[in-house]
């Protein structure tokens, strides 16, 4: 009887752990079906909170990158629509529109930098909230400053058609950093005819942008500003006009020489050449141009370059 009570004993036990411990035994009809049950529930809720700790961990890592990169990101409002730093270049070294590029690369390269980084750190946001003339005079001075740097980057060079494999080259050279603003780098063809002519339509640009050559117009020695922009541009298209160098009348011929700016981008300056000239010239020539009769020609563009 002892004996037998002891072997009740024990399957009574094995009895209340299979009660307690059904599924980790598996020895009640389908138990198999069971364990397999039990382990995939367990393999998904362990994926589920491993997944929910990788995303916890990633939110908390790109919290203080997205933090950083909004604090470096400057403001709107504080872009120097003066552009001050790049008139203290011009003041220093151009002189009658001529650059000093060397004394420009040896002391003021990093000052030049600080500009350009000033100007490609524009974003699509700020832009759009801009008046037409900010951002009309953003790219002419992008322009300009731009094509400095790009001689300096060649200096010494006798002339910006000298740089790259072939005549032009440089004007389709993809140097100039608008990541934000233009979705990547730009030529100075690129911010010419893809963003001043087919943006602003305005003709007086082609007397403000300047190739670094004898024959461009000549660089002022002050950024363009919105707030004085249409006073700067009527002043450059009537020096440009007045210079004998670079576009002339014959009173006696009635032969108006100009510019090959004027051929290159004709229908860019409405109504006939001599209408347009008569706009920015003195009295007495703006009449003659205004009779007819007056004949064309263009002059050869010296593309020699326009340092000091």
């Amino acid at each position: 009887m002892t004996q037998e009570r002891g072997i009740a004993a024990q399957a009574a036990r094995r009895d209340g752990i299979r009660r307690r411990h059904p599924v980790a035994i598996g020895l009640q009809p389908g138990g198999d079906r069971v364990i397999e049950s039990h382990y995939r529930a367990s393999a998904r809720a362990s994926a589920q909170r491993w997944a929910l700790v990788a995303s916890l961990a990633v939110t908390a890592a790109a919290r203080p990158i997205a933090t950083a990169v909004a604090a470096s990101a400057p403001s709107c409002s504080a872009f120097d629509h003066e552009h001050r730093a790049w008139t203290r270049l011009l003041e220093q070294y151009v002189k009658d529109g001529r650059v000093d590029y060397a004394g420009l690369r040896r002391e003021a390269r990093p000052a030049l930098s600080g500009y350009l980084d000033l100007l490609s750190a524009v974003s699509r946001t700020c832009y759009a909230r801009w008046m037409r003339e900010q951002r009309l005079a953003f790219w002419i001075n992008a322009y300009n400053a731009y094509a400095v740097e790009l001689i300096l980057e060649h200096y010494p060079v006798r002339s910006i058609r000298a740089i790259g494999w072939w005549p032009g080259a440089a004007f389709r050279t993809k140097f100039i950093s608008m990541k934000d603003l233009a979705g990547g780098d730009l030529s100075l063809e690129d911010v010419e005819h893809g963003h001043l002519r087919k943006e602003f339509r305005e003709p007086r640009i082609h007397f403000a942008i300047v190739c670094a050559s004898v024959s461009c117009p000549p660089l002022r020695s002050e950024a363009y500003r919105a707030a004085d922009l249409e006073r700067q541009l009527d002043d450059q298209a009537r020096r440009f006009l007045a210079d004998p160098a670079r576009n002339r009348f014959d009173p006696t011929s009635r032969t108006l020489h100009l510019s090959s700016i004027f051929k290159w981008f004709r229908g860019d300056f409405e109504g006939t050449l001599p209408a347009f000239v008569a706009r920015y010239v003195d009295p007495a020539t703006a009449a003659a141009l205004r009779e007819p009769g007056v004949r064309v020609e263009f002059l050869d563009y010296d593309w020699s370059l326009n340092g000091r």
